[in-house]
This record gives structure tokens, C-alpha cells and sequence, in this order.
């Protein structure tokens, strides 16, 4: 659990990181996963709207709300310790809107948040379909937003879908409009190759995110290769949810036509370890840990 008395706020932790080098944050669809993040070695991690609408049982059309982003910010935060950049999708409506967001996810303990400039109600980045706001419109969003932070250490993600209806010419020049607008770092969705994301980084310098998410529409790339290309923090939203999903789906349906799931013992995570990822032994009286979990 994070102290939240520490002075250094998380969003400079993660200026300070995104300086040093690139930042590879996985998705934490709760807080157990968080403190599996932080015990792995990451030094961030990321909570998807879409991992959380899907987890309440939604899909990702704008259904999630702010106090559930809240909610699971908060413990994200609190599991790992880790500097958190969290999904804020369209700001959860208009300027106003997504100032109040900004407030709520620092009080959280975010050290980062990213807003998109997509009509509501959105769809997946790599789905079809999408239609944008005016790059006007949405730079008067990423404005209010920077002002309205309770820190300028916040760090302010702007997300552009405009690949996919502007092409990569037109989410270049959104991005620069977007930085130009108050934006901390550009998160251009959907780019399809390695050669578009260099084309990108060196046209809208800057700190810039990618996504890297499976099934979708960017082929697979490295941390390292993205590294390479100019990128600043990379994030993998999904790749833990589906991996456990899948696992769920096996056990289940190893249940259902064993009628037990003693042939999968050797994949489960034994009850030893669970409580070493808690900190917790039995008997002993357990105790919020400081710093990083």
C-alpha cells in the first residue's frame, strides 16, 4: 500500500522514469494483480477502462463510471505503490466533466490519466466505427484539464483515434495541437507498423505512449522496439486479464467434465504463495505495508 504522506508525488515519479528511459506498464485489473506487477520488478502500471467495464461485466462502450474508475485506481495504487496511468476514456463527458475526473483520479493517487477525443460513447481504439470530436474541441478539453490538476506534476495523456479516419497525417497534426494544448504526452491509437510509429515520434516530438494490445490493429512489438522508435511508456491494457481468462476457462471446463480440478493443481497458484503476494503469515496480526507492496 502506498504512503500517502510522501511528499514526492507520483506523477513525478513517473516524469522521472519516462526521463530515464522507457516505461513499461502493465494492465492491473485489481489489486491482487497490481502487487504481482510490483513483485515482477515493473516500476508502473496501468488501469484500463476497458479491463475494468469488462471485469463489472460491460463491454467497452463508455459504460464504466467515474466512481468505479475511482475505486479501482485507489486500490491499484494503494496494492502496488507503483506510479498508476489510468484510462479515463472521453473525460466521462464534457469539459466540466472531465476536470472533475482529473481532481478525482489525483486524490486517487494516479500519476497519470489519458482522455480521448472520441464522440461518446466510445468504442474500443481498435475497433471500427469511431467517430472523433473536433481536434478544436479537444484541445479545449486537454486545456481545462492541465489547469485544473491539483499538481502539474500530474501527467496529462492525450489519446488521438484519428488514424483510423484522418490517417496518420491527421493524428499527427491533432497530436502537435494536443501538446500544444497543455498535453504531458500523446497516445496515438490504432497505428498499424513500426514505420508509423517512427513516422509519429519524429513528426510530434515529445514524450508519446503506445499501445501495445493483442487482436487489435499495431503488430506485435517490443518494449525494447518501441523504446527504439522514440516511445516513452508502452502499456499492455489487456494481456494479463486475457491470460487469466483463459486459464478461468480451462479450469472450468476442466471442472465441469472431471467434476474436480485436482489434474490442474500444478497451475494453480498454491495458498503459500498467495499469502507471500499478501504479506500476510497466519496467526500474525497483518499490517499495511509502506511503499511499494
Amino acid at each position: 500500500m502506498i504512503d500517502r504522506s510522501a511528499q514526492v508525488h507520483p506523477g513525478t515519479r513517473l516524469r522521472r522514469l519516462m526521463d530515464a528511459g522507457v516505461v513499461v506498464a502493465p494492465g492491473a485489473f485489481n489489486a491482487l494483480v497490481a502487487r504481482s506487477v510490483a513483485r515482477a520488478g515493473f516500476s508502473a502500471c496501468y488501469v484500463s477502462g476497458g479491463a475494468t467495464a469488462n471485469g463489472a461485466g460491460y463491454p467497452d462502450i463508455g459504460l464504466i463510471t467515474l466512481t468505479e474508475m475511482v475505486r479501482t485506481i485507489r486500490e491499484v495504487v494503494d496494492a502496488s505503490g507503483l506510479p498508476v496511468i489510468a484510462d479515463a476514456d472521453t473525460g466521462f463527458g464534457e469539459v466540466e466533466c472531465a476536470v472533475r475526473a482529473v481532481v478525482e483520479y489525483e486524490r486517487a493517487g494516479a500519476a497519470a490519466l489519458h482522455v480521448e477525443d472520441q464522440v461518446f460513447p466510445k468504442r474500443c481504439g481498435h475497433l471500427d466505427g469511431k467517430e472523433l470530436v473536433s481536434a478544436s474541441a479537444m484541445s479545449e478539453k486537454v486545456a481545462a484539464m492541465a489547469r485544473g490538476r491539483l499538481s502539474k506534476e500530474l501527467v496529462i495523456i492525450a489519446r488521438t483515434d484519428a488514424y483510423a479516419i484522418e490517417g496518420l497525417a491527421g493524428t499527427i497534426r491533432r497530436a502537435n495541437l494536443y501538446r500544444a494544448a497543455g498535453a504531458d504526452v500523446i497516445f496515438p491509437e490504432g497505428l498499424a507498423t513500426a514505420d508509423e510509429f517512427r513516422t509519429f515520434a519524429q513528426e510530434s516530438p515529445g514524450h508519446s505512449l503506445a499501445n501495445m494490445t493483442e487482436f487489435g490493429k499495431t503488430q506485435h512489438l517490443t518494449a525494447a522496439e518501441f523504446a527504439a522508435l522514440g516511445y516513452s511508456i508502452v502499456i499492455f491494457p489487456l494481456s494479463m486479464m486475457r491470460i487469466a481468462m483463459h486459464a478461468v476457462e480451462s479450469g472450468l471446463a476442466c471442472l465441469k467434465a472431471q467434476g474436480s480440478v485436482e489434474s490442474m493443481l500444478p497451475q494453480m497458484q498454491s495458498r503459500t504463495d498467495l499469502y507471500a503476494l499478501m504479506n500476510y503469515t497466519p496467526g500474525v496480526e497483518w499490517s499495511f505495508p509502506r511503499g511499494s507492496a
